[in-house]
């Protein structure tokens, strides 16, 4: 039931982005605020169980179930895109690794025409989310809602051993990815307050949602944004099989995600004419952007037998998780608390890179995402994948019902530089998991085996085992280019009171897990909102490779 008869801001979404939106916007009280959202609560304890993520993300009560249309460079294979249908979005069903990606990859946006996204004032809002638990630096925060954590600490060796490896290699060992040096190999760090998934609902609305001045409506689909002429006024939308509207006296902001907020504008008539016209839906507002640029990252899993009875493979009987189950309910310890990446690393493909374009986490168990058996004994995986995709896709509206979920492409692998990327993943791999540091642990190898060695084979193996990292981005961007949706205020163009602010307004996606940079850009653009954007309190130092300056100095072609 809705608290007030109209609402200065209506929030479409209450994920990793919508919660934080609301959440801020709703600390003026002043100001009275929507949050709508098709699913409901959060309180499973599938959810909150941080090593239960699987469970969540493979449950059609929390995933919205999107899939691909068939592939074609994937031998036309359909790619599931889970996202999140409850609160915290897909926060709620993700697999909580925090990664901000590089600051370069913020730079690259502003090059792209999203004035003002550069990585130095990117940095205050990244900080204004967290409180990080196992790193203090110019680079952290320490009093933001969202709990940054080490999971168990890395008390598994292997965790150590892949570190050391990397090391060994060459690369060096870098104490926090998210601050001065991605580059490199060290701890992973993931959404885990106090053992309890840290999820934008458990951080920011938990509390929030008692305000008087915050409404949270939830299992309400919107169907579409309500417009006179070119200014945006409200929504419809539907509970059960009752349609209603709801005013906003201000602004709607859109919250979607990078599939739900292009498919909302679509069947609201805003978009690219030829799709408009194709699935029957009248243009309100031309704007060719909108669906298209989509990216997502690609990756697969090294998988080996583990020479020592100490991976997780020996925890994955029904008696065993449930005492991991029973310790967490009791204790929210032990191995419960954990999404089990506690070391990862980042690298570049190749000399002439100007920063990492690949990235590893790695597991001490061979296991699938659901936490089935890959096979009998134990064994270890490291997930790698080319994180700097040149392949685009798009989502595009079928129809003006918001129910039929759009046509979606994602095009992977498109490209001859993204195929080249996963080569260099296969090779660069297999080199450091060779490495000495490994020898104890590395028993016979799984895949890919070692007769996959040729570019054609490799080719072969990345179009069977690939999957989805489940990081779609793109398909709103920020620019003034024509093909951009949003400005740089996150204002749809060329409309009035309507913004976009989720992982949809990305013009190229960063390197690394996306709920960060998420979280990002709804804490800048809320103040974007409030006209009080926070000026950058130092501008810190961040690494470049010395071999790519002395290229860029000496004119030799880098790729960037």
């Amino acid at each position: 039931m809705l608290k007030h008869k109209n609402y200065d801001y209506i929030v479409v979404g209450a994920g990793s982005a919508g919660a934080i939106v609301a959440s801020r916007l709703s600390e003026d009280p002043q100001t009275r605020v929507l949050l709508v959202e098709y699913g409901g609560r959060d309180s499973s304890v599938f959810i909150r169980m941080p090593s239960a993520l699987g469970i969540p993300m493979n449950s059609d009560k929390y995933n919205w179930g999107f899939t691909s249309i068939p592939e074609p460079y994937l031998d036309n294979r359909v790619m599931n895109c889970p996202r999140g249908k409850v609160l915290g979005g897909t926060s709620s069903i993700n697999g909580m690794v925090y990664v901000r990606g590089n600051a370069h990859d913020y730079d690259e946006w502003e090059a792209h025409g999203a004035s003002g996204w550069n990585y130095q004032n990117c940095l205050p809002y990244f900080k204004k989310l967290e409180t990080h638990h196992c790193v203090t630096s110019d680079y952290t925060g320490s009093e933001g809602p969202i709990a940054i954590s080490g999971g168990n600490n890395m008390r598994n060796p292997l965790y150590r051993a892949f570190i050391d490896a990397g090391v060994e290699a060459g690369y060096a060992e870098t104490e926090d990815y998210n601050g001065y040096r991605q580059e490199g190999f060290g701890q992973k760090f993931m959404n885990v307050d106090a053992g309890i998934r840290a999820s934008t609902s458990h951080a920011y609305l938990k509390r929030q949602r008692k305000r008087a001045n915050l409404t949270v409506v939830k299992h309400s689909l919107v169907t579409r944004i309500i417009f006179e002429d070119k200014t945006a006024v409200g929504i419809e939308y539907k509970v059960a099989n009752r349609v209603s509207r709801i005013n906003a006296n201000k602004e709607v902001i859109l919250c979607a995600g990078a599939i739900g907020s292009p498919h909302l504008l679509q069947v609201s008539g805003v978009g690219p004419r030829e799709v408009l016209n194709k699935a029957g839906i009248e243009v309100l507002h031309e704007l060719p952007g909108v669906g298209e640029n989509l990216q997502d990252h690609l990756e697969f899993n090294f998988q080996y037998r583990c020479k020592q009875p100490i991976s997780l493979n020996s925890e994955l009987s029904l008696f065993k998780k449930a005492l991991i189950g029973l310790q967490w309910l009791l204790f929210k310890t032990g191995l419960g608390r954990s999404n089990h990446f506690e070391s990862c690393a980042f690298i570049r493909s190749r000399a002439g890179v100007k920063w990492p374009d690949i990235q590893y986490h790695f597991l001490p168990g061979a296991i699938t995402y659901d936490g089935s058996v890959a096979f009998k004994g134990h064994g270890f995986q490291v997930h790698v994948g080319h994180n700097k995709p040149s392949s685009r896709g798009h989502v595009r509206a079928l129809s003006d019902d918001i129910g039929q979920h759009p046509e979606i492409l994602f095009n992977y692998l498109a490209t001859e530089q993204d195929r080249q990327g996963f080569r260099d993943c296969v090779r660069l791999t297999r080199e450091i998991m060779a490495q000495p540091a490994m020898d104890k642990y590395r028993g016979e190898v799984i895949q890919p085996t070692a007769n996959v060695q040729t570019d054609e084979d490799i080719d072969a193996f990345v179009r069977e085992s690939v999957d989805s990292a489940y990081h779609p981005a793109g398909t709103c961007k920020i620019g003034s280019d024509p093909m951009a949706v949003v400005d740089p205020e996150l204002r749809v163009r060329g409309l009035n009171n309507l913004r976009v602010i989720d992982a949809s307004v990305f013009p190229t996606i960063p390197n690394g897990n996306l709920n960060a940079p998420t979280m990002m850009v709804a804490e800048r653009g809320v103040s974007l909102i409030q006209g009080d954007v926070l000026e950058p309190a130092l501008s810190v130092s961040v690494y470049v490779d010395a071999e790519w300056q002395n290229r860029q100095k000496e004119g030799v072609p880098v790729r960037a």
